[in-house]
């Protein structure tokens, strides 16, 4: 570390004991810090210095940082995940940044997202919209190897972009609406698009749509911070093949 040239930087971090808890901003400083930190190897630095004082530590979330599980939900200087292109938080490293610089830290915000403690939210509204109709049901016995039912390319690559949301939440944060549509779009379209899932569409995007709705979230205008916003890049033609989906299956 001594050969590498550090920083100190000012970090305004949300504060909040509980959900009941009304929270506010809170002011730390993170030392000798380089650019090879990643932004949550970072905050690592700052609660070893809280933990050597006797302080709290900031609570947040994170598992993988590798990109791949989307808890590391954080909203840097306004924006979900920091504002890079296909970025998460962990992915996010300090040479973005320079000497001396302000960096505001917060939680997602929405409705359908409580805030736990901190940088922490509940998310499991996403779950409960899986759990409304994010699945196809199949019997055990003879099915058919996957390789059997033929899909073309074209297809079949759509159906991936879909399946690459990770459902972190940052279109819900970057959307003024605090709307799911592009993750539901993405579940939605996912199983839509393939011979497997077309049995329970209808059904399927009724009961997501709704669940999506019960859940708090709003509704998509238009805006595309959602696809700005995405570390995975999804794109927001799913949500209009949802909203295609969901006027079939009010004819079904």
């Amino acid at each position: 570390m001594s050969d590498h040239k550090t920083m100190t930087l000012t970090l305004i971090v949300w504060r909040q004991k509980s959900a009941n808890d009304p929270g506010k901003f809170e002011t730390y400083t993170a030392k000798n810090i380089t650019e090879h930190h990643s932004f949550l190897e970072m905050l690592d630095c700052v609660n070893e210095d809280l933990i050597a004082a006797g302080k709290e530590p900031i609570v947040f979330d994170h598992d993988c940082r590798e990109g791949i599980c989307g808890m590391c939900s954080q909203v840097i200087n306004g924006a979900p995940h920091g504002g890079q292109e296909r970025t998460t938080v962990c992915q996010l490293h300090m040479r973005k940044f320079k000497d001396g610089d302000t960096i505001y830290i917060e939680p997602w915000r929405a409705k359908a997202f409580p805030i736990l403690k901190d940088l922490v939210v509940d998310r499991a509204a996403l779950d409960t919209i899986i759990q409304a109709g994010g699945y196809t049901s199949c019997h055990t016995g003879g099915v058919p190897d996957g390789n059997a039912v033929l899909i073309p390319k074209p297809i079949a690559e759509e159906a991936t972009d879909a399946a690459e949301c990770i459902g972190c939440g940052a279109c819900v944060a970057g959307c003024p609406n605090s709307a799911a549509m592009l993750f539901t779009g993405a579940k939605v379209s996912q199983l839509a698009l393939l011979p497997q899932g077309r049995p329970e569409a209808a059904a399927r995007v009724t009961n997501m749509v709704n669940a999506m709705k019960e859940c708090g979230f709003g509704n998509c205008t238009n805006h595309y911070e959602c696809q700005a916003s995405c570390p995975k890049g999804i794109d927001v033609k799913f949500i209009a093949r949802m909203n295609r989906e969901y006027l079939k299956s009010l004819f079904s």
